[in-house]
């Protein structure tokens, strides 16, 4: 796999580089970027590529739009926050490939930046036709004399900007997607003992192949968040209102027995924080797991339970987290998940290596006021991340030859 390092060797006067970003960040009701992370992820091989003298074209999405512009997904309010970052004044073009791109992509000097509006705006980005999306990458590839792949959040993703526009142009790997790469070789080849893994979320079924497949090699399964009542309810426990669900139950009861098989320990919760509905309303207490009262739902992890996770954190060499313990969102459900951000800290300190898996996990740690540097890596693409550990190909990487 070519990276960045290996193009930045070369003199990049008078040539143009289109680098697939993500900068699918959140943004408040004032269209302010709320979590920077992805922007100031991306900022490094953006610097080293105009470093070079290189005009960069960016490209990126945010949000789901249907294949036609859409006010509220525009990336326009981003330009602002990444122009700080890169010390910068970004250029906007208001379309991906139309009048506006080809103006502000011919204007762009040696150095300068120009971030082209969401690609997801053009249907042929996320076409499962191969003319169309092959049709959308040619005119993306036109613009450029090179292709950096640097958006590891959508590399599981066969799509236009990040699969077929690597076919069409001199293709390399930047420096985050390189990282993230290797990251997870570290997690799934020969990772340092003790090694757990902690997942939360929602739903069982969409950490469903991750946990089969960590069966094979993690120590520790911890299992926290709305996914920890149906295994909680598979071991014949009363789970009220929390999050179930009964077509669950059976693999559940399945990867209880695997994982005792297999002597890997899979720790649920011992206690939990519930109250009547989703909410702050209403008397909020903390019961055991066999004591869930069934007019009463689960929102977060209890102490005791975060005290367990935590112990079984602190003395491993690998840790990799995906999913909040609870609906951290609000202050009464967020101690679970900061005593698992607080154990991975501490875990760092000590030397081991602590991945946080995007999405939620990475969203949480930053609203519950830690700082990037005091894990060993957080991730930018949770998705991504959970399909690599799942065993499955990623297009992204693999066009790129890795």
């Amino acid at each position: 796999m070519k990276t960045v390092e290996d193009l930045v060797r070369e003199d990049l006067h008078g040539k143009k580089v289109l680098v697939r970003s993500d900068l699918n960040v959140p943004l408040d009701a004032d269209k302010n970027v709320t979590d920077d992370g992805r922007l100031r992820a991306s900022v490094p091989t953006i610097k080293a590529l105009t470093g070079a003298g290189a005009a960069v074209i960016v490209v990126a999405h945010l949000g789901r739009p249907k294949g036609a512009p859409e006010e509220k997904y525009s990336l326009k309010p981003v330009v602002a926050r990444f122009s700080e970052l890169l010390g910068t004044d970004v250029k906007f073009a208001t379309d991906t490939v139309g009048e506006s791109a080809q103006s502000v992509v011919a204007g762009l000097a040696d150095g300068e930046v120009a971030l082209l509006e969401n690609l997801r705006f053009n249907a042929g980005e996320t076409s499962k036709d191969e003319a169309e999306r092959g049709a959308f990458a040619d005119q993306l590839a036109a613009m450029a004399d090179y292709y950096v792949s640097d958006g590891f959040g959508v590399v599981h993703r066969k799509q236009a900007s990040v699969y077929d526009v690597a076919t069409k142009l001199p293709c390399y790997a930047g420096g985050l997607v390189g990282a993230e790469v290797e990251v997870l070789k570290r997690l799934t080849q020969d990772p340092q003992r003790p090694y757990a893994v902690v997942l939360g979320g929602a739903k069982v079924a969409d950490k469903l192949a991750v946990i089969e497949n960590l069966m094979k090699t993690a120590d520790r399964l911890l299992i926290g968040g709305g996914m920890a009542y149906t295994f909680l309810k598979a071991q014949g426990h009363e789970v009220g209102k929390s999050l179930l669900d009964e077509t669950m139950l059976d693999t559940c009861r399945g990867f209880l027995e695997t994982a005792k098989a297999k002597g890997v320990e899979l720790i649920l919760p011992v206690d939990t924080v519930i109250a009547p509905s989703f909410g702050t309303d209403g008397p909020i207490s903390t019961v055991a797991v066999d004591a869930i009262p069934a007019d009463m739902m689960g929102l977060d992890i209890g102490p005791e339970s975060a005290e367990l996770f935590a112990g079984k954190i602190a003395d491993c060499k690998t840790v990799f987290w995906n999913g909040p313990m609870g609906a951290f969102e609000m202050a009464p459900y967020a101690a679970g998940t900061k005593a698992v951000a607080q154990a991975l800290v501490e875990a760092t300190a000590a030397g081991g290596l602590t991945v946080v898996g995007g999405g939620d996990s990475a969203a949480a740690v930053r609203q519950l006021g830690f700082a990037d540097h005091q894990f060993g890596h957080i991730s930018t693409g949770g998705g991504a991340s959970l399909e690599y550990l799942e065993g499955k190909t990623l297009p992204g990487i693999e066009i790129l030859g890795a």
